[in-house]
């Protein structure tokens, strides 16, 4: 018979019990350390005595100031926005960009734009806000002349439009109704009015209630690059007054640091509803509500009143980091495809040098001349000077590691020629030929991801991935190597050039 067992639940108590005993022996032992140290303090004459606090409570600042310090700089690398970048740099970014045959019209037209209103010396106040919160209609409402569509249903603006608008003291703007944000598969639209609110000179976010965490992150990117925002809550005639005050002393509460201006409108529009006849049947009926845009109005006169010249610097800066960032993007793209051609053509050439050889070794080694081309060519397009003594030490590093996982290399070769019936029957050339090819595409992958990363010849981070790679290799990997290895057996056998 076996041995009853005690059930969990008392196990569980056991420990629970024990835990509870040795904090509270943890506890006393602490607060009789701490009242032993009193005394002994109480005993020392003050001229020692106020010393020693004065140290203890400087220590105890300092360790509570590198915890804050710690726990901050997220917070605070998020709330700096982006970095200031130059006309000059943009510039040198699109220039390479360009050499290297990339695409660059799109980024090259946004700074023709950019140049083109700083030279028209026109304000641009772009009008940005959620699907629904009445854009269209404030459009109307400040543009009586534009009469944009406008549709209950919202999201009816799919581009971007200019309408010139006049100020109560002559000025005009130039008005840009954006696509709304929150729309279903709406990211291009999203993009568009990103775009359009960086260009313009200021901002005008329109909500029609208390602010979503999207808003809210919305709201904060716009402030980022420190251009003049208005946040205007629409639709206020639809709260009571005691709602509303409510709602704007939170908006002011919250948003004041991030905002020029808080105000309260109704730009009006279209509003459907269902009325009660006298017969007792029901009809839907559409109306126009009056707007009251006169605070949105000052706040504006406000915000705009030194002209175009004063709000130039910080929407050129939104722009250009905006280009900045752009180009970036396209250039990590554009290494990360040259790159995988440049481990594409030396693995080949790898298995190809392999299968060349009259006989192969017991050990794969890194083939040395194709070694120091891959690792020349990965640094040349990621912009990353190397002298030769790196490239020795970097080869001669993963060369170990290879060395130590010769065996499993060729073990997982070996899995792969079963993939291609009658592959296996030509012999160990074609195994240490697939094992090669494993090699340098894992040396290529591991130094270009480096590379990417830490923009250095790290050859410690190198050699780690290199072996994460060799010791579980993906089977797309595995086979498109054997796939090589096989393709060259046929070309060799037909005679065709290796390439």
């Amino acid at each position: 018979m076996s041995k009853p067992r005690l059930p969990l639940r008392l196990i569980l108590l056991a420990a629970l019990a024990l835990g509870a005993v040795l904090l509270l022996g943890f506890l006393v032992a602490t607060l009789n350390s701490l009242l032993e140290f009193y005394e002994r303090l109480a005993a020392m004459p003050a001229w020692l005595r106020l010393p020693l606090v004065a140290a203890g409570a400087a220590a105890l600042a300092i360790l509570g100031w590198l915890l804050w310090r710690l726990a901050r700089p997220a917070h605070q690398a998020a709330a700096q926005g982006p970095l200031p970048v130059s006309r000059a740099d943009v510039d040198a970014r699109v220039d390479a960009l360009r050499e290297r045959r990339v695409e660059t019209a799109a980024l090259e037209a946004e700074l023709a734009e950019l140049d083109r209103r700083r030279d028209g010396a026109e304000v641009y106040v772009a009008l940005f806000g959620e699907i629904s919160t009445g854009k269209s209609s404030l459009i109307r409402a400040l543009a009586p002349l534009a009469a944009p569509g406008i549709d209950v249903r919202g999201g009816t603006t799919r581009q971007v439009a200019h309408h010139r608008g006049t100020l109560p003291d002559g000025r005009q703007l130039i008005l840009a109704d954006v696509p709304g944000s929150g729309e279903v598969d709406g990211r291009l639209h999203e993009q568009i009015a990103r775009d359009e609110a960086l260009r313009a000179h200021a901002v005008v976010f329109l909500c029609a209630s208390d602010l979503t965490r999207a808003q809210d992150a919305e709201l904060a990117w716009l402030a980022s690059f420190g251009k003049p925002v208005v946040l205007a809550l629409n639709k206020a005639d639809l709260y009571g007054e005691a709602e509303r005050e409510a709602l704007l002393a939170r908006f002011r509460q919250r948003y004041a640091a991030r905002t020029r201006a808080i105000v309260a409108i109704s730009a009006g529009g279209s509003e459907r509803y269902e009325r009660t006849l006298t017969d007792g049947r029901r009809e839907k009926v559409e109306r126009e509500r009056t707007a009251d845009i006169a605070p949105l109005l000052d706040a504006l006169a406000d915000v705009t009143r030194g002209g175009a010249a004063t709000l130039e610097p910080a929407r050129e800066a939104a722009v250009l980091a905006e280009v900045g960032r752009r180009s970036d993007e396209l250039s990590r793209e554009t290494a990360a495809r040259e790159s995988a051609d440049a481990v594409a053509k030396y693995t080949r050439r790898a298995v190809v040098g392999a299968l060349a050889a009259v006989a192969p070794g017991t050990d794969i080694l890194i083939q040395g001349a194709l070694g120091t081309g891959l690792v020349r060519e990965l640094a040349r397009i990621y912009g990353v000077p190397v002298r030769e003594l790196d490239v020795e030490a970097l080869l001669s590093r993963v060369g170990l590691t290879i060395r130590n996982t010769t065996a499993l290399v060729l073990a997982i070769a070996g899995n792969a020629l079963k993939a291609f019936p009658g592959f296996g029957t030509l012999g160990g050339g074609v195994l240490h030929a697939i094992a090669y090819g494993l090699v340098f595409d894992s040396l290529g992958r591991a130094l270009a991801a480096t590379l990417a990363e830490r923009a250095a010849l790290d050859a410690a981070d190198v050699e780690t991935r290199v072996r994460a790679l060799l010791a579980e290799p993906a089977r797309e990997r595995v086979e498109r190597v054997a796939r090589i290895a096989w393709e060259a057996v046929r070309e060799r056998g037909n005679g065709a050039p290796d390439r």
